[in-house]
């Protein structure tokens, strides 16, 4: 439970990192085609990662 903000973290670099390895591309008939779920996925995760290291410092901090 410990690593799960890092874990979220580097999911969510892992998703922009694929979205930018794979790209846009447009089709023989004019139509877009990319990975767009790829970029809320890796906000989400992001900010998952971060709300979870922020309650894991002041869980922390109370302890104490």
């Amino acid at each position: 439970m410990k690593k799960m903000g890092f874990i979220s973290i580097l999911l969510g670099i892992g998703c922009f990192v694929l979205y930018s390895i794979n790209g846009a591309t447009v089709l023989e008939d004019g139509t877009l085609q990319e990975p767009f779920y790829l970029l809320p996925i890796g906000y989400g995760l992001l900010l998952a990662g971060i709300a979870v290291l922020i309650v894991q410092k002041i869980n922390r901090r109370k302890s104490y």
